[in-house]
């Protein structure tokens, strides 16, 4: 068994959550876990049970070297092996048990208890509502829909990570029991009428932003049955090793992938034709041509990246977030009162520009020109650079040599945000830009992804336009965040102009009603 060959991009984003941290110390810790899996026939004939799993496995299997996969009973043995194949495409070095003797900590999904005396969660899900519990199996409901599961597996995560860190978190107790609904976040017995499967066509949605959010989002579309309609997929970027570290649906095989080819692959299953668009939001709307963009769901990095969504004018906007302590999801229209996504975004003074925090994280705050040159130019970084962050950062020159002739862009994200220099340094150069744990970004994207299903398939709008959730302790009593508009007068929807060509754009649009088919569930 071994720590997966993007370690050190995991490490990274532990080290943002846990105090007194260090490398060697971190490592040694997962060394010692044996992380359980276990499951029965129950979970595995649900299509909610195995999403469960499934996720559970994806998200474990990035961090922890060794997972036993333990069937509880004959009818679910079927399944260990593809699950230890899913294990092994994201790190081939893990160790596979089929044994919970040496477990240090175990996740359960159906109606059996192993009783393996190590701390335990059983995860499970009623359709829109999310199940976990420290005392006894919650099972799984029979619904194809994915995001009370998938929300489960994210929360039995984020506890299996705090029992093991506990003594280097701050509240890092664990929850007892969770029942939420990921369609209303009503807690308390959250299964509601709406938990059921139903034909939904999304129309034409936009998908902005294809890394841990967007995996998250495109696991659960995924899963979604009945779905139809047509999704444009955006982003630019390829999948790089470093992003195994929390991307779900990425393995060893998808490196190299242009993540909008990856994004197609997932969804080949489902009814949706999907558009894959290789490029920048701003390059994709100016080729574009038609500017009525009725549905976009946001998961990108920056403020200025989803401003610049925002001033596309879309018809509706839901938008994911993870920082430093919780993740979420924001709900916007634009002429309808209530915050826009320009209003949580507006910066409050002068912020730095990309090539400052780039120099600084280089360790080179005196060359922000020549790095804003090097952005600006896409030019290939010559030796003596490299060898002037080397010896900024205190590290030798030789790991970073094959960068030489790289675009600057491509050296920072794999040197710096990849987790090389993190390593090199010992853990003693911690990153400053937010890595998330993989449990994070994963819950943030299913959160995404249930609110652009909700919208299309006309469910009444939620009256909060934020829901924020922290992961690392235990579920939170009040879940809705309210955001008033901009207060300055400065947001684009305070502006008469901008809000006449909004009106002229959507004139005739009309949000789809749910009520004819809510009254066709049993209650």
């Amino acid at each position: 068994m071994a720590l997966a060959n993007f370690i050190d991009r995991a490490a990274t984003a532990a080290s943002q959550v846990l105090a007194d941290f260090h490398l060697s110390d971190f490592k040694a810790a997962l060394e010692k876990q044996v992380v359980a899996v276990a499951f029965d026939s129950h979970a595995v004939s649900s299509p909610e049970g195995l999403a469960t799993v499934d996720l559970m496995v994806r998200l474990l299997a990035r961090l922890y070297p060794v997972l036993a996969v333990l069937p509880l009973d004959n009818a679910a043995t079927s399944k260990a092996h593809a699950l230890e194949r899913l294990a092994k495409s994201i790190n081939p070095e893990i160790g596979i048990r089929r044994s919970g003797k040496a477990a240090t900590v175990c996740v359960v999904a159906g109606v059996v208890d192993p009783s393996l005396g190590c701390p335990t969660f059983f995860a499970g899900s009623k359709g829109w509502a999310a199940k976990l519990s420290r005392i006894g199996p919650v099972g799984s409901g029979s619904s194809f829909l994915p995001y009370g599961a998938g929300a489960a597996s994210c929360f039995a995560a984020a506890n299996v990570f705090r029992t093991i860190f506990a003594p280097q978190m701050t509240g890092a107790v664990s929850d007892e029991s969770i029942d939420l609904s990921i369609r209303t976040y009503a807690k308390s017995d959250a299964s509601d009428p709406a938990s059921f499967d139903l034909p939904i066509d999304l129309g034409e949605t936009h998908l902005v932003g294809l890394g841990a959010i967007g995996h998250g989002s495109l696991w659960a579309l995924a899963r979604q049955s009945g779905l139809s309609g047509r999704l444009h997929v955006i982003d630019h970027e390829e999948i790089d090793l470093s992003n195994l570290q929390r991307y779900v649906l990425a393995g060893q095989a998808e490196v190299g992938m242009p993540k909008t080819a990856l994004a197609k692959t997932a969804l080949r299953s489902t009814g949706l034709t999907v558009d894959a668009h290789p490029l920048k939001w701003a390059d994709y709307v100016a080729l574009r041509g038609d500017w009525h963009l009725d549905r976009v769901g946001v998961a990108l990095d920056t403020s200025a990246d989803r401003l610049a969504v925002q001033g596309a004018l879309p018809r509706w906007i839901a938008n994911a977030w993870t920082q430093e302590h919780d993740l979420g999801v924001s709900r916007h229209g634009f002429d309808d009162g209530r915050a826009c996504l320009c209003c949580m975004y507006m910066p409050a003074g002068k912020s730095k520009d990309e090539h400052e925090l780039i120099a600084e994280e280089l360790g080179l705050p005196e060359a922000q020109l020549e790095v804003k040159t090097l952005l600006q130019t896409s030019t290939g970084v010559n030796a003596a650079f490299v060898g002037r962050v080397a010896t900024a950062m205190g590290i030798p020159f030789e790991p970073l040599a094959p960068f030489v002739g790289q675009p600057l862009r491509s050296f920072y994200q794999r040197a710096i945000c990849g987790g090389l220099v993190f390593q090199l340094s010992g853990g003693s150069r911690l990153v400053r830009t937010l890595v998330p744990m993989a449990f994070q970004s994963a819950l943030a994207g299913i959160m995404l992804a249930g609110e652009m299903v909700r919208h299309a398939a006309g469910f009444p709008a939620n009256p909060m336009t934020s829901t924020r959730v922290n992961l690392l302790r235990p579920l939170g009593s009040h879940l809705y965040d309210p955001k008033a508009k901009d207060a300055s007068g400065r947001c684009i929807c305070r502006d008469e102009d901008f809000i006449a060509v909004y009106r002229r754009k959507y004139a005739n649009a009309t949000e789809k009603p749910v009520d004819a088919l809510l009254n066709k569930v049993p209650a």
